[in-house]
C-alpha cells in the first residue's frame, strides 16, 4: 500500500435476529454473541479499519397472522400488520446501531424478507462485504433435520469467508432451539 493512501475499511456483514423467548425488539442470544466475538476478537481498538453491516431478515409468517385470534377485516387492517412488522424489525436493527455508535464503529442496517439462509446468501453477493460472522444455536444433529441451520448453510453457499460464533454454554437455554 503506499503511503498516504487511505485503505477502505474492511466490511463485515452480521446476520442477526429476534430472540425466540424474548421475541422483539430483543435480540436472539447467537446474535449478540457473535456481535460481542466480532467486536472483541476481530475490531478491538481498530474502529476506523471495519465497518459493519447488520442484516435482518424476516420470515414471513405463512398464513398472514400471527395471532391465532386476530381479525383483519380491511385492507388498512394488513397494511397496519406490515407496519408493525418493519417496526419491530427496525427496533431489532436499533440495537445493534446504537451499540456501534456508542463505540464509533462505522455501520449501516438493512432488512428483507423471505427464507433466511437464501437471503442472507443473496445479500452477500449484492453486497460483497469482505466476511459474513453469523451466530450459531448449537443444534444436535436430530433438531437440525428438522429446523435446519442458517449458519452451516451459509459457510457452504456464501461468497466469502463466513465464520460461525457457537452459544457459550453458560448462555444456552435449555431447549437448543431457543434462541
Amino acid at each position: 500500500m503506499e503511503r498516504g493512501v487511505e485503505s477502505e475499511p474492511t466490511r463485515i456483514m452480521l446476520a442477526v435476529n429476534e430472540s425466540s423467548i424474548k421475541g422483539y425488539p430483543h435480540a436472539s442470544i447467537s446474535s449478540r454473541g457473535a456481535f460481542e466475538w466480532t467486536l472483541q476478537k476481530i475490531v478491538r481498538s481498530n474502529i476506523s479499519g471495519f465497518k459493519l453491516l447488520f442484516l435482518h431478515v424476516q420470515v414471513p409468517d405463512e398464513d398472514g397472522f400471527d395471532d391465532m385470534d386476530s381479525i383483519y377485516a380491511s385492507p388498512e387492517d394488513f397494511q397496519a400488520m406490515k407496519h408493525r412488522d418493519k417496526t419491530r424489525g427496525l427496533h431489532l436493527l436499533e440495537y445493534f446501531v446504537k451499540k456501534c455508535h456508542e463505540i464509533g464503529v462505522p455501520c449501516q442496517a438493512w432488512i428483507k424478507k423471505g427464507d433466511p439462509k437464501e437471503v442472507i446468501c443473496h445479500e452477500v453477493r449484492r453486497v460483497g462485504p469482505d466476511m459474513l460472522v453469523v451466530g450459531s444455536r448449537g443444534l444436535g444433529p436430530f433438531q437440525k433435520v428438522f429446523v435446519g441451520t442458517v449458519s452451516e448453510f451459509c459457510a457452504k453457499h456464501a461468497e466469502c469467508p463466513v465464520v460461525t460464533i457457537k452459544r457459550k454454554a453458560d448462555e444456552a437455554p435449555e431447549d437448543a432451539v431457543d434462541d
